[in-house]
């Protein structure tokens, strides 16, 4: 969190007094983006619907001098998107920054394989909260006159075994563009990072949570492991720089786009993959 955390980090405050929304902030990506926009002076609202991770990330910042708050959520519906933003303007007076991560694929399998129920659910878990949160911030921006989008996109779009995850991706990366150009009038940036293939040592929760809130198992050991070994090796094999990312590495690519370093910037995708292509 500090500067003597990350020596590349030293004396950078681009956000500095900005008010920074990320979802998905209790673990991986999530956290790791909401520790480098407090590491350079943003106010941050960590969004996640697991107390128990979002109450550690907000304790990491504070620890480390950050002003951040916690808002649990579910941001599969918009009016839980709608209640996480008047959470940060009750708290902070407006939103500089909206961070859209929630997501994560369920299932790896050929398409044919996957039922009705678990498509909606890919849907509903990478999807949607991006589109709730796009649609729940963009009127208080609009008011602003000012304000920065960024969607995580995926590699899975060009990838195996993935296919409801890789449509909701997609989707994501046409938001952006549209949302780039509709909203550019008002002075809003709409961008998004692309990861590839990341290690999040830090799981707090299960891949998959049933509506009702049971949690299921993660799957790493269920069947399917060897279309996980096919997946995995073929995105190796798109790969420039042959290993697995950080969180901190996309991190850093959105620290970028919600900077004003990026303030001539819309519109666009950054893969942060590896040179996956």
């Amino acid at each position: 969190m500090t500067d003597e955390l990350d020596p590349r980090a030293a004396g950078a405050r681009r956000l500095q007094d900005k008010v920074c929304v990320v979802t998905g902030a209790g673990q991986g990506i999530g956290r790791a983006i909401a520790r480098r926009l407090g590491q350079e002076g943003g106010k941050i609202v960590v969004a996640d619907r697991v107390d128990e991770g979002a109450s550690q990330t907000v304790k990491d910042l504070r620890d480390n001098g950050v002003e951040a708050t916690k808002v649990l959520v579910d941001l599969s519906t918009l009016s839980g998107a709608q209640d996480m933003m008047a959470a940060a303007v009750e708290a902070y007076g407006r939103i500089d920054v909206l961070v859209n991560n929630v997501g994560g694929t369920i299932w790896m399998k050929p398409f044919h394989l996957y039922t009705e129920e678990e498509t909606q659910q890919e849907l509903e878990r990478s999807l949607l909260p991006t589109l709730w949160g796009c649609n729940a911030v963009l009127p208080i921006m609009m008011e602003q006159e000012g304000g920065c989008i960024i969607n995580l996109g995926s590699q899975s779009v060009r990838g195996l075994y993935r296919a409801p995850y890789a449509a909701s991706k997609g989707g994501i990366l046409a938001l952006g563009k549209v949302l780039a150009m509709e909203y550019g009038r008002y002075g809003i940036r709409v961008n998004t990072v692309s990861p590839g293939g990341t290690e999040i040592p830090d799981r707090v929760t299960s891949r998959l949570q049933i509506r009702e809130g049971v949690m299921a198992e993660d799957l790493e050991q269920e069947e399917g492991d060897e279309y996980r070994r096919e997946m995995g090796a073929n995105i190796r094999s798109q790969q420039s720089l042959q290993r697995r990312g950080t969180p901190e590495e996309q991190a850093a690519a959105v620290a970028f786009l919600a900077s004003d370093d990026a303030s001539f910037i819309t519109g666009d995708n950054i893969n942060c993959s590896g040179g996956q292509s």
